[in-house]
């Protein structure tokens, strides 16, 4: 049997987070004062991308937001772990995906990423084309404000909304669970929403929900930055935001499916590991001192309904 003809049309996606990325860079270049670095690369396996990064700004010690479009002829292992039954098929992935590391300690960190994948049809077997979207929005303060907390999943629950009332929760929860350091039995931050696999409302409606996501944004984490960029900081606070960057590496390098997904692809690895922080540090067996900013964060970063 022939294999069914593809009616699936990715430009709109890539058009969305071409805009995006645009769109969010010069929001974080008016923030910060300084430019963002455009480095556009190519992959010799199938693909390309523009990295926009900063380091040593004003605001962000260091700062990517990263389009890629890249392809292969395989899925790798970790795109297809969930659905084997792609094995072995061509593929094609695009997306947008954000870290952002501020030097003012009372500056969260923040992550955003926006993806979908494509596994195409193989001309010998009888089936169509996939697709799945995937992303979210996640906090991770070194100091703890309940306010904060609260704008952020408030805003990413309005975005979700409009999709149906249980898409927030449930997201929520997804994001609590994925970044979490089971070797550390503590989250990595505050959460936000994570999702993954989003096929099932259809092409029109996934990708609704994805744009949705990215567009919150900036209205999720800029008013955050406005309240807390002026923070007085001593060295107190920046040696308790390395020991806390310490943990997010931590993360990145021994369970995100991003990274993982990136480096078995063979992607570029300047850009997939510019989601480290410039500094961070670890300390054997260190505990805060009770009773301190420092030691109330571990309470504050469990999970919670926040709104």
């Amino acid at each position: 049997m022939s294999a069914k003809p593809s009616s699936l049309d990715t430009a709109p996606v890539r058009s969305y987070l071409v805009d995006l990325q645009s769109r969010i860079v010069a929001a974080l270049e008016k923030a910060d004062g300084d430019a963002f670095r455009a480095d556009d690369w190519q992959r010799p396996e199938g693909g390309a991308g523009r990295s926009r990064l900063i380091e040593g700004g004003q605001l962000f010690e260091r700062g990517a937001v990263l389009f890629s479009h890249v392809s292969g002829t395989r899925l790798p292992p970790s795109a297809s772990a969930h659905r084997p039954e792609l094995a072995g098929r061509a593929w094609e992935a695009m997306g947008v995906s954000m870290v952002l590391h501020p030097r003012n300690p009372y500056v969260p960190t923040t992550h955003m990423n926006v993806r979908m994948f494509h596994a195409l049809a193989r001309p010998e077997h009888d089936e169509s084309d996939a697709f799945w979207f995937g992303g979210g929005l996640d906090l991770t303060p070194y100091y703890a404000y309940e306010d904060d907390a609260r704008h952020f999943h408030g805003v990413c629950r309005d975005a979700l909304s409009p999709f149906g009332a249980d898409y927030y929760p449930r997201y929520k929860r997804w994001c609590d669970e994925y970044f979490f350091l089971k070797h550390r039995n503590e989250a990595r931050g505050i959460g936000g929403v994570f999702y993954d696999d989003l096929c099932e409302p259809g092409f029109d409606t996934s990708f609704a929900l994805t744009r949705a996501v990215g567009d919150c944004f900036l209205d999720a984490y800029l008013p955050i930055v406005e309240r807390r960029c002026k923070t007085p900081y001593g060295q107190r606070e920046r040696d308790f935001q390395g020991y806390r960057r310490g943990r997010y590496v931590e993360f990145n390098l021994v369970y995100d499916r991003g990274t993982l997904f990136g480096l078995q692809s063979g992607g570029r690895t300047e850009s997939i590991l510019l989601s480290m922080p410039p500094v961070a540090n670890w300390r054997y067996d260190w505990q805060p001192e009770p009773d301190t900013p420092e030691a109330r964060l571990h309470g504050f970063l469990a999970p919670r309904d926040w709104v």
